[in-house]
């Protein structure tokens, strides 16, 4: 009898992926993202069309001319010559968060574009980063001379003034006066952070429009994702719920109770809890 193998399933991919933070293959954790809209995506097809587009970056530019004429290249590249932007006409697209999409398209939000800037970027052998800042995902280049900060939502090259300026509205209300500590916000961003913040991104837009399938599959990837990040456990539990899956729900909040104390919100989940094991039966 002829062995058959199953491929697969897209979050058993994804698991495969994220296993490790010493080999976290960014680029492909994130295209694989899509596959929860696009099933049949090829994901190794994508990654040979970024290769295609790297290999065209490393014709313009020898790679041992100076770090910052090619970061000037690539960003000639990338946002001039490619017409990779932001969607300011739907910012809110989960499109936005799939780079396949976001290749097709060539309009994408700050941390899609980020992370196609990114793998150019390295493959031109600058040193760079992506930059978890608050409200807007950014990028920087590490130079001779010091780091560059980009927003690759427009491609601009940004100054410390205002940089800080960007930061003020996520200082605490009555915080002492004087400029934020902007270098806490500035330090590089691991490849399962961006990951985690673009997962979390399509979560809210999902919550917006009340998309309770679609939550549950990306609560699906952050909780492997981030095992010990109980209030995604509690989150699945919740889309669970909401899709009628009672079993899984009342599972995850009692893991979710059982090791959260003192929380906001724990009288309520508790009433929700026994009202789930009741429908239970």
């Amino acid at each position: 009898m002829p062995l058959s193998f199953a491929p697969p399933t897209p979050l058993e991919y994804f698991a495969s992926l994220v296993q490790s933070d010493a080999q976290f293959p960014l680029l492909e954790a994130a295209a694989s993202v899509a596959m929860d809209e696009y099933p049949a995506l090829d994901v190794q097809g994508l990654l040979g069309d970024m290769d295609l587009l790297c290999a065209r970056l490393s014709r313009k530019v020898a790679r041992d001319a100076p770090a910052l004429e090619r970061l000037r290249a690539l960003n000639q590249y990338f946002f001039s010559d490619l017409g990779f932007a932001g969607n300011v006409n739907d910012y809110y697209d989960a499109e936005n968060s799939y780079l396949n999409s976001v290749l097709r398209t060539r309009r994408g939000i700050p941390i899609s574009l980020a992370i196609l800037w990114l793998e150019m970027a390295q493959s031109l052998g600058l040193h760079v980063r992506g930059v978890a800042f608050p409200g807007h995902f950014m990028v920087k280049a590490l130079l001779p001379r010091g780091q560059v900060l980009i927003d690759p939502f427009t491609g601009e090259s940004l100054s410390r003034e205002e940089l800080v300026e960007r930061l003020l509205p996520f200082q605490p209300h009555g915080s002492a006066d004087g400029e934020p500590p902007l270098a806490l916000y500035l330090q590089a961003a691991q490849p399962r952070e961006i990951i985690a913040r673009m997962l979390r991104n399509l979560k809210e837009v999902h919550r917006a429009n009340g998309d309770w399938q679609r939550l549950l599959a990306v609560q699906e990837r952050l909780v492997m994702l981030l095992p010990a990040a109980w209030d995604e456990v509690r989150d699945r539990g919740l889309a669970h719920a909401e899709c009628g899956n009672t079993g899984p729900a009342v599972a995850d909040l009692e893991t979710y109770l059982l090791h959260v104390r003192g929380d906001d919100n724990t009288e309520l989940l508790a009433n929700r809890l026994q009202l789930l094991r009741r429908a239970l039966g």
